[in-house]
């Protein structure tokens, strides 16, 4: 008896986590799985006209869609390995201090505990033209005789400049605490003996830090994918909730539209489209594992 309560123990501590997966996570993969396949899903009455792939059809050649995908994959293609660079030199120039080390990585860290709604009310401000101003960007552009561009309801281009700034700079804090860890668990022996060699600096950092940390940099940059594949609040930050008429709509947005906005009332949709991009992102995701592991052996 003892023998059998000891096998069944640990199931039974797991077993509120595995309900709370099920009921929330399991349940409602399934349950997105089968909307998407409803072709012609009424959700008032709770029918179809049977299964098929009429829903990823539409979705597809819905040109909301293609626009939201398009936004999604220059925000990603940007902000991505922009953030990530810049995160890693200012990682090394934390590392690198001495004195008050401490002090500039609480401030670096500020803006990830800041409320990102808040932050991006502050981007509104500083871009957006109004009546009585011109904003504060456009008032240091005119210190240097340029034409001022309208950021929040102007170009195309524009939009997507302070969309993108905006991302990287929500996104920074939290790559530098993760390399700045990172860089601190980097062997100083190495490097007092590339010194002893006469190894250069750069060379040192190709040689010695990069392969050190390049799991973090890879564990950054598939996070970084996924976060900015689901990307939606911030744009509703800056550009208001009607997404679509600012042509700044990412796919998560789309899929939120598809259920709760003006066009709302289409799960089918949504779930077409929230199966779509769990398709990109698991694409690249695991495009990135190979490269990380393949990256990682020829380092050994």
């Amino acid at each position: 008896m003892n023998r059998v309560f000891g096998k069944v123990k640990p199931w039974l501590y797991l077993l509120p986590a595995l309900v709370f997966l099920c009921a929330f996570m399991v349940y409602p993969l399934f349950d997105v799985c089968i909307y998407s396949f409803e072709e012609k899903y009424n959700f008032v009455t709770q029918l179809s006209d049977g299964f098929g792939w009429y829903n990823f059809k539409y979705v597809l050649r819905d040109q909301l869609f293609i626009q939201a995908v398009k936004n999604t994959f220059i925000l990603v293609i940007i902000t991505v390995p922009v953030s990530t660079g810049l995160a890693l030199l200012l990682s090394l120039g934390l590392h690198s201090i001495k004195k008050f080390k401490d002090l500039f990585q609480t401030i670096f860290f500020l803006p990830y505990v800041t409320n990102t709604l808040a932050v991006g009310l502050v981007f509104m401000i500083m871009f957006k033209k109004t009546p009585y101003s011109e904003g504060l960007v456009n008032m240091m552009l005119g210190w240097f005789h340029m034409t001022p561009v309208d950021f929040i309801d102007g170009p195309y281009w524009a939009k997507m400049l302070v969309m993108c700034l905006y991302t990287i700079w929500v996104v920074l804090p939290f790559k530098i605490l993760i390399l700045t860890s990172a860089l601190a668990g980097v062997d100083e022996t190495y490097y007092k003996v590339a010194r002893v060699d006469g190894t250069s600096k750069f060379r040192q950092f190709y040689a010695i830090t990069l392969p050190m940390i390049s799991p973090m940099i890879f564990y950054l940059v598939i996070t970084g994918f996924i976060g900015a594949f689901k990307a939606y609040s911030d744009e509703v930050a800056i550009f208001g909730t009607d997404l679509n008429a600012a042509g700044m709509n990412t796919i998560v947005g789309y899929v939120y539209d598809m259920l709760y906005g003006d066009a709302g009332g289409y799960p089918s949709y949504a779930s077409a489209a929230a199966l779509i991009l769990f398709a990109i992102v698991f694409t690249i995701t695991v495009i990135n594992l190979l490269i990380s592991s393949r990256t990682s052996a020829k380092t050994r």
